[in-house]
């Protein structure tokens, strides 16, 4: 149960929710709007859903102008603005995981990673084909069977962004190894679906079920290896 005082409440909604579910906002020293994402910088805060439309809503609203004067500054494309920060924060979070040794990146290696190591989960690059992931999902059936649906499997990159986070060229797809910096990187790709629309505010940072993924790309979420010679 949480304490109440942990609890803060939305300056749109009303909702009253965890800081993780919320992103604080500040006044700048030039008087701007910024978003605090880890909840650090000085000085009196309000705090929003963290999702696009409560962000958008609350710029409507003048909601920031009856909190702070004079009325701030910097709230062209706010919610924009934000999406791509809290998008640089999870692509950092990928680098750093990189750089601890728990990213496998190349589908021969990641199979291989998907039969010997602890996995933590999967990345897919969002302009991808939908072949690499059937067949990296008929690895994962191999080894976890029905249970490979709930494997996390993060789409939100495009095969550019992976290329500069992880420091090689053509990166389509990868492999989380389990360890810290990759339940880190987990938890802010979830922030940045939830701030999307794509999860509950608040919610564990899984990342996407890979029956979701499936269904994105049409295939079907428990579809079996083919038999040999089919």
């Amino acid at each position: 149960m949480r304490s109440s005082e942990s609890l803060r409440t939305c300056l749109v909604t009303r909702q009253v929710l965890p800081p993780e579910a919320m992103i604080r906002f500040v006044l700048s020293p030039q008087g701007e709007i910024v978003a605090d994402l880890k909840r650090r910088l000085p000085g009196r805060g309000v705090w929003i859903s963290a999702n696009a439309e409560a962000v958008r809503q609350a710029v409507r609203r003048q909601a920031f102008a009856r909190h702070f004067k004079p009325s701030p500054g910097g709230l062209e494309a706010l919610a924009e603005r934000v999406d791509r920060l809290i998008e640089a924060d999870a692509l950092q979070s990928l680098a750093i995981a990189n750089k601890a040794g728990l990213v496998v990146a190349g589908s021969v290696k990641v199979e291989a990673a998907i039969a010997a190591q602890s996995l933590a989960g999967l990345v897919h690059a969002s302009d991808g084909g939908a072949d690499g992931i059937r067949k990296i999902r008929q690895a994962l059936v191999r080894r976890f069977g029905e249970a490979a649906v709930a494997v996390p499997a993060i789409n939100s990159f495009a095969s550019a962004q992976l290329d500069l986070a992880l420091g090689r060229t053509n990166v389509i797809h990868a492999a989380l190894i389990e360890g810290p910096a990759s339940r880190a990187l987990l938890a802010r790709v979830r922030r940045l679906e939830t701030y999307r629309g794509a999860g509950p505010a608040g919610a564990a940072g899984e990342g996407v079920a890979l029956e979701s993924l499936l269904a994105k790309t049409g295939l079907p979420a428990h579809e079996t290896d083919p038999e040999p010679g089919s």
